[in-house]
């Protein structure tokens, strides 16, 4: 069967047999039909055959009346033709049959009632277990039969969501790739121009360029994972820091100032800590990201770093409260420091 878009098997393939139950039906009562006149060979029997053809017109043409006519067909087969003749059990057990494919059995069940009771009293008990039991194997077929392409469809789901999931994952890796590249060629040379001691007002300019930049790919893109990018800034320390990251997508704009808050914490701990060692840690938190930057080096006093030294209050403080997160430094002479950036602010 045809693959159709959007439709879920189970509904095509039960359509499908409740559109062909009605011709079944219709064909079969004909062809028992017309070896029952023969074998009856009487006026009644050709009449009743005639009767049988005129009434399939409503399986073939006319479904929406096609339950009352076979139930009328077999009840005047069952009267006129009595128990002795296999004509009538052979044409219900075809007409009980195919109301299981066609029809819920809360129409179904008490009108096949009402004819294998009638059938019953004309042909006596012997038809009851072929009467009860072919209908009863058709519908735990049929209900078997909806139960497979049930488990098809739910097959077919996982199996598209799993196709959805990787085609995210690849895009967004895509993305990461080009944000990284992108950070490459803007805060990584930023970055260089202020090591190398180049000029303030240069240095500034570039700044502004390379936000402008990340902010005009994050309109266009969407988000980023904030652990790669700063698994590059880890990398490409003074000092050796031990990264440990969960992925945790953030707006471009967000991850450039992270970018350049951590990146100035590391070159601090490599110009004023004492120490060679670090450790970067990223986690969701929520909707949001923590960052955490510690080391275990000498230590300083917040309050007695001078105003005019604006790497950590430019870099770090300022850049992130207008990114829309926060940062604490908790630090003391002798027992390190631990710098935690949070995205968005804690309220």
């Amino acid at each position: 069967m045809a693959s159709v878009p959007g439709v879920l098997l189970e509904a095509r393939l039960l359509a499908t047999v409740s559109r062909l139950a009605g011709p079944v039906r219709g064909s079969g009562v004909v062809l028992i039909s017309v070896f029952g006149a023969w074998s009856v060979n009487s006026p009644l029997g050709w009449s009743l055959l005639a009767f049988v053809a005129l009434t399939s017109l409503a399986d073939f043409r006319v479904p929406r009346i096609a339950l009352p006519v076979a139930f009328v067909r077999v009840v005047v087969l069952s009267v006129l033709l009595g128990g002795a003749e296999q004509w009538t059990l052979t044409v219900l057990t075809t007409t009980l049959i195919t109301w299981q494919w066609q029809w819920p059995l809360r129409a179904t069940v008490p009108l096949s009632a009402v004819l294998i009771a009638l059938q019953v009293a004309v042909a006596g008990p012997g038809v009851l277990v072929r009467a009860v039991l072919e209908p009863v194997l058709a519908r735990v077929a049929y209900e078997l039969l909806r139960r497979s392409s049930r488990r098809v469809d739910s097959l077919r789901s996982q199996a598209a969501s799993q196709q959805r999931a990787a085609a995210v994952a690849l895009e967004r890796g895509r993305q990461e790739r080009e944000f990284l590249a992108l950070l490459h060629d803007t805060a990584a040379a930023t970055f260089l121009m202020a090591a190398h001691d180049g000029d303030p007002s240069a240095v500034a300019v570039q700044a502004r360029r390379d936000l402008v930049a990340l902010a005009e790919r994050d309109n266009a893109q969407g988000t980023v994972d904030l652990a790669a990018a700063l698994t590059v800034v880890a990398r490409d320390s003074a000092v050796t820091v031990q990264v440990r990251a969960e992925p945790a997508p953030v707006p471009a704009a967000v991850a450039l100032a992270f970018v350049r808050a951590v990146g100035e914490l590391l070159t601090n701990v490599a110009r004023h800590s004492g120490t060679a060692a670090a450790s970067l840690t990223v986690a969701r938190a929520g909707r949001g990201v923590v960052v955490a930057v510690e080391d275990d080096g000498c230590g300083f006093v917040l309050a007695s770093v001078p105003e005019h030294r604006r790497g950590l209050r430019g870099s770090v403080l300022e850049r992130l409260r207008t990114a829309g997160g926060s940062v604490s430094i908790d630090s003391a002479p002798s027992r390190g420091t631990t710098a935690r950036l949070v995205w968005p602010a804690d309220d």
